[in-house]
């Protein structure tokens, strides 16, 4: 994989054997947004890892579900986010929540990324791009490129696009047509404090929303089909000079 090279569709990137693939999601909900790109990595036999940054409490309506507070909103997402795992097929281990960045302090939280990371070494990260208005999804940027520097690896990352994003360049794409939308859509679903919540507050579902970012992807990159998770390309673990 070279990254600038041109959009490459990620259906036609041989891997020379099975990757260890690490997931790095700010919120419950962020891994479900490239579903599909990861339903792929997993049917070719690579090994994901996934961690979820934060609890996500902020984008629970007070009273759904019952949660009136962070805890129980913390909670509530987790169990979201277990049942779309499982409706994926991740093996249970395999999902991790760290809920850094609340109660303890920012070395406390740096140090428990790094050595969750160190226990993974990983050929292929996938996280959220740095140029994003979502202030976790840029911490979280920052904070794995911070550990993976520390920590030598060398790796390359997979910077998704998403709602948030304000610009990206194109290395990497996983296109889909209506069937596997409609297999995404029931996957973000599972996630039904935020389905309910863009409802209320935009008049369209939050498995909506995806998928419009991906068909507006797919149509500036001129594709065949009709949606596309979209990905730059960067090495990670490297040092600054």
């Amino acid at each position: 994989m070279l990254a600038g090279a041109g959009p490459r569709s990620l259906r036609h990137v041989d891997f020379p054997q099975p990757l260890e693939v690490v997931v790095m999601a700010p919120h419950p909900d962020d891994f479900d947004a490239i579903g599909l790109t990861l339903r792929h990595m997993h049917a070719q036999g690579h090994r994901l890892h996934v961690a979820v940054l934060t609890g996500g409490a902020s984008g629970v309506d007070d009273g759904f579900g019952g949660a009136t507070d962070p805890g129980a909103k913390i909670e509530l997402r987790e169990a979201e986010q277990r049942a779309s795992c499982a409706f994926f097929a991740l093996p249970p281990g395999r999902l991790h929540f760290l809920r850094l960045w609340d109660a303890s302090t920012e070395a406390d939280d740096a140090a428990r990324l790094q050595d969750w990371m160190a226990a993974r070494p990983a050929d292929l990260v996938f996280m959220p791009h740095g140029n994003d208005s979502n202030k976790t999804h840029r911490r979280t940027y920052e904070a794995v490129c911070a550990a993976a520097r520390e920590l030598r690896w060398q790796a390359w990352a997979c910077l998704n696009r998403d709602a948030k994003t304000l610009g990206m360049r194109a290395d990497l794409h996983f296109g889909f047509g209506e069937e596997d939308a409609a297999w995404k859509a029931q996957l973000l679903r599972f996630h039904r404090s935020q389905q309910e919540r863009n409802l209320r507050a935009r008049g369209s579902g939050f498995d909506a929303r995806v998928l419009e970012v991906n068909r507006r992807a797919a149509r500036e990159l001129g594709l065949a089909v009709e949606y596309a998770e979209v990905f730059e390309l960067q090495a990670l673990g490297q040092q600054s000079p």
